[in-house]
């Protein structure tokens, strides 16, 4: 099987590195993987490809934009691969009813939203997946959890950076801050004078977006940027996705956290999975069943929450003990959610 990609490509987002893994293993169980478009120069060793010709399978891949690439191209593929060939992936919880979290976090902002992507979504295709474990399914909406370990990309000790940093959040400002400000930033300015320092590597934690309301709500942004500097957090412009484990090695601590949509919905994140190739010790911002159902039991040691201040300094002190548990992970990983399994599961998903 031959799969093409229809996604908005970044070199600094998540999916972008997923879809890379698919392409570098998929040879090893006779298969292709590509996105469409043209080469792109800073990322040189992304597969892209506009012969459409030599692809069998379509899977298109939304985030919170609903990407359409040109209509002419549109019609093209639309030509080309039948409804039963083309793939629907919802990784923000679009595909879903209308959901509005604490008056904070949604999905859609109206029922007239919701409906309009809805309705493009299945002039698509018939086969649609949230990126959720595979334990449950919402009608004709299936579970793809998309996102895995890769071992080949783990980061040993031995060539990992110096530790840079005591702390490390890695990733954008994109609905975080009611967590990162009412939980995480209260217990540094508990400790501060106890660690080292601090960095939180990404987009918009020191300014919002320089495209206005194009980048999306305006919520979805909040910062304080100057209580960042009184906390002497460094905020690091983000890295390109073959950079994120190695600048997590950096650190001796790195801290996951989780947009509330897509921690109420339980859905699955690259970030969930490169935050143990690092060489750090990763500390869990989610729900404590949840860890459990995507890590195994020993993530239940990781999860941080209640007193997180002490959580931290306990584990800046025991490091040894702490390597132990992500070690016991690590394995679950392997045997759980490679990206070997990942590419069956997707063929599966296709019903070939």
């Amino acid at each position: 099987m031959n799969v093409l990609f229809i996604m908005k490509t970044r070199g600094d987002a998540g999916s972008t590195h997923a879809v890379a893994n698919y392409a570098r293993v998929a040879g090893r169980h006779g298969h292709a993987v590509a996105i469409y478009g043209e080469p792109i120069r800073y990322v040189p060793d992304l597969p892209m490809s506009t012969e459409i010709e030599s692809f069998d399978r379509v899977v298109y891949l939304f985030e919170s934009e609903l990407y359409q690439i040109k209509p002419m191209h549109q019609a093209v593929m639309l030509a080309r691969f039948p409804r039963d060939a083309r793939l629907i992936v919802d990784t923000d919880g679009m595909y879903r009813p209308l959901i509005h979290l604490d008056g904070y976090d949604f999905n859609h902002r109206s029922e007239a939203e919701r409906a309009a992507w809805v309705d493009h979504v299945d002039s698509l295709g018939d086969h649609v997946v949230h990126t959720v474990l595979p334990s449950a399914r919402d009608g004709r909406v299936g579970a793809l959890p998309f996102f895995g370990y890769d071992p080949q990309s783990r980061m040993p000790a031995s060539s990992a950076p110096l530790k840079t940093y005591d702390i490390l959040h890695l990733g954008h400002n994109w609905w975080r801050w009611r967590q990162v400000s009412s939980e995480l930033l209260p217990a540094i300015g508990q400790i501060r004078d106890q660690v080292g320092r601090i960095a939180f590597v990404g987009l918009w934690w020191d300014r919002p977006p320089t495209e206005g309301p194009a980048a999306g709500p305006e919520e979805a942004f909040q910062s304080d940027p100057g209580l960042m500097r009184r906390l002497r957090i460094e905020m690091p412009q983000a890295v390109m996705y073959h950079d994120v484990i190695k600048t997590m090695s950096s650190a001796r601590i790195n801290i996951l956290t989780q947009r509330p949509l897509l921690r109420h919905l339980r859905h699955l994140t690259l970030k969930y999975f490169e935050i143990f190739c690092a060489d750090t010790i990763p500390l869990l911002m989610l729900d404590r069943d949840h860890a459990e159902a995507v890590y195994g039991p020993a993530a239940r040691e990781l999860v941080l929450s209640g007193n997180v201040a002490a959580k931290l300094l306990d584990a800046l002190r025991r490091p040894d003990d702490y390597r132990q548990v992500v070690d016991d992970v690590r394995r679950h990983l392997v045997a759980h959610h490679s990206y070997d399994r990942l590419v069956e599961h997707l063929v599966a998903t296709f019903g070939t």
